[in-house]
């Protein structure tokens, strides 16, 4: 019989495997943004074709950031890129809004890099035993993760 924990973390796991599955579009517009807009009138297309997938893929956003708060506050600050789509228009300055397109690019670049890490080291195969992970963080990091990251 499975106990709480197990069903916790298979639902957990289950949220942000269907967010990050239906996100692919709004990343790579995030990664390719600040090269492909060359003005404020091209920037504003890119971020308005994410509209409508963006909607539908914020209610798995949602709904897995508030499991993962829930079960792993510290994680929660990864939800910078949310705030970056949300707030980007509510400034009127150059600055504000070059803030907000820094904010979109890296909070797009980096969970793709690392979850390419993350998945090429699976592949790539793990140091583990009964006892879980035997590695340290930065061991991750190796040339073969970085390139599929």
């Amino acid at each position: 019989m499975l106990d709480y924990q197990t069903i916790w973390f298979a639902l957990w796991g289950v949220l942000w495997a269907v967010y990050f599955m239906t996100d692919g579009f709004d990343l790579g517009i995030g990664i390719l943004y600040p090269f492909l807009s060359k003005d404020e009138e091209e920037k504003r297309m890119m971020i308005n074709s994410i509209g409508p997938v963006w909607d539908g893929n914020e209610v798995w956003l949602v709904t897995a950031g508030g499991a993962t708060f829930a079960a792993f506050p510290v994680a929660y600050a990864l939800i910078l890129r949310v705030v970056a789509f949300e707030f980007r228009a509510k400034g009127a300055s150059e600055g504000w809004r070059q803030g907000w397109d820094l904010a979109i690019f890296c909070g797009s670049l980096i969970p793709t890099l690392l979850f390419g890490v993350a998945f090429g080291n699976f592949f790539q195969g793990l140091p583990m035993d009964n006892l879980g992970y035997h590695g340290s963080l930065l061991g991750l990091l190796n040339p073969y993760g970085l390139m599929t990251g």
